[in-house]
């Protein structure tokens, strides 16, 4: 798959990043080399290696569950300044995002 500058725009666009012509043209060559790079991955036999999530050792550290105290309904609202409260509930900013 080749890299055009339509689709360095395209993702520039999507992660809302202004870039100067000089950069798409940069990144359209970085890019193009990454993905024949990827693509020769293609010709790598994977037969005999089994599917991984990591390529490094995976350990949980756990602990014993304990009941602890929970914070007061004062010291949760400690930081939330002038406004920030109703009652028992928290008052935050509504926001809508309209999509294109």
């Amino acid at each position: 798959m080749a890299i055009d500058r339509s689709v360095v725009e395209k993702a520039a666009g999507l992660a809302r990043i202004a870039l100067t012509s000089e950069e798409i043209e940069r990144f359209t060559g970085q890019l193009s080399v990454v993905l024949r790079a990827v693509e020769r991955l293609k010709d790598v036999d994977t037969t005999e290696v089994s599917p991984t999530a990591s390529v490094l050792p995976v350990a949980n550290v756990m602990r014993e569950d304990e009941i602890r105290p929970g914070l007061s309904v004062d010291q949760a609202f400690a930081n939330t300044g002038r406004g920030g409260r109703d009652g028992d509930f928290f008052r935050v900013q509504h926001v809508l995002e309209e999509r294109p």
